[in-house]
């Protein structure tokens, strides 16, 4: 079991009766950075999608006046999670979180990197292990709209075990859109082998987060100095997450592109939370469209998975009351890559506190059953080229 460095809270709460909404609280407050008082004084003052911005920089600006800087740049960041792209309010936001955030942690084991990417960069940064006992490296991502900076408590832990860290933003997230204007673009393993050829890295794990659980997959197909793969709340088709009936329904809307523009920019104007989905999809994607912004994702199959060219360890993490990602994908998952060297899962229950989406709600229970996997499939992986190695013939 890991000694855990960082006291990270157990348990998912009811902060705002909106799913998606109490969702994000749950997530700052179960990474570390939330409290908890806060974060329920939010959810009362909330009433529409229009007091988001208003009630988060008012958190943020107290907590900075009471000196609390680790609550004040987290939000920060949840104020910027609702602006919309064209208030200026949003890059503010961003630049505020960022340069709280590194001033904050500025005398731990960190690295800034800024990682050339198709004349532009990526950003990213490197937090060695203090462990005597290096392990690897671990390289992590997270999905549609994360900072990595908001995992970084979960790394602190995964590094005080012996593993370095490498995180880095790809297309259309984080600083990689907002300071280096790369738009979206699913084929991961592009962003991932600038990342391994910046640092000259050889057999490291990838671990993908949210809409990162599909991304690293892609990444390991084509990627092989990838040894081990952990996808956390991610599905390998996400044309398969819908049921059959609105699958068909949604084919249906998508033969009719200009009706269904019609319908969505309709929808945009009545209301304030689809106007900003629609607008945060186009802006991540840099796709003037709210259609094919928002179809955006459905790239992200099976097919364009190219499943059978991956040939890694797998863990998959799944929770069974995840509200993005069905409890049917996890099987749809493990079923899915035929050539793996190995598939595991894990579905996470109210057991353990880790149901939700991302197992947010109990971040040291994942960090305690990746560093277990990683170690095992590493001494597992070494012990068979030793063994290789024994029956080779000395030249």
């Amino acid at each position: 079991m890991i000694n855990q460095t960082y006291d990270l809270p157990i348990g998912y709460h009811t902060f705002h009766p909106n799913q998606v909404y109490n969702f994000q609280f749950n997530r700052w407050h179960s990474l570390g950075f939330a409290r908890y008082m806060d974060m329920k004084q939010a959810g009362k003052r909330i009433k529409k999608f229009t007091d988001w911005k208003t009630v988060l920089l008012d958190l943020a600006k107290e907590a900075e006046q009471d000196q609390r800087m680790k609550n004040a740049c987290i939000y920060y960041r949840g104020a910027e999670f609702y602006i919309n792209k064209d208030d200026p309010d949003k890059l503010r936001c961003y630049t505020t979180f960022i340069n709280m955030f590194y001033t904050l942690f500025k005398h731990d084991c960190l690295k800034r990197l800024k990682i050339p990417y198709q004349q532009s960069y990526l950003p990213g940064f490197i937090l060695a292990t203090e462990n005597q006992e290096k392990k690897g490296t671990i390289v992590i991502h997270g999905g549609f709209d994360s900072f990595i900076e908001e995992f970084y408590f979960m790394m602190k832990i995964l590094s005080d075990q012996g593993y370095d860290i490498v995180a880095f933003e790809g297309p259309g997230q984080g600083g990689a859109r907002r300071i280096y204007d790369l738009g979206w673009d699913e084929q991961w393993e592009k962003p991932t082998k600038a990342v391994l050829d910046h640092l000259k890295l050889e057999d490291v794990a990838i671990y993908g987060i949210s809409m990162g659980g599909h991304l690293c997959l892609r990444a390991a197909a084509f990627e092989k100095r990838i040894s081990q793969v952990i996808s956390s709340g991610g599905a390998v088709d996400y044309w398969k997450i819908p049921g059959f009936f609105s699958r068909n329904i949604l084919k249906l809307f998508l033969h009719l592109p200009d009706f269904t523009n019609n319908q969505l920019k309709k929808k945009m104007k009545k209301d304030a939370h689809h106007r900003w989905f629609a607008e945060n999809s186009m802006y991540i994607t840099k796709i003037n469209d709210p259609l094919q912004a928002s179809m955006k994702m459905l790239d992200m199959n099976i097919r364009n998975l190219q499943p059978q060219h991956i040939t890694q360890d797998i863990l998959f993490l799944s929770s069974a009351q995840d509200h993005f990602i069905p409890k049917k994908m996890h099987k749809i998952n493990m079923n899915a890559l035929p050539n793996a060297r190995s598939v595991q899962g894990i579905l996470y229950t109210t057991k353990t506190q880790a149901q939700n989406h991302c197992q947010i709600g109990n971040i040291p229970v994942v960090c305690n059953d990746v560093v277990r996997w990683l170690d095992n499939k590493r001494l597992s992986n070494n012990m068979n080229l030793n063994n290789k190695n024994k029956d080779r013939p000395l030249k």
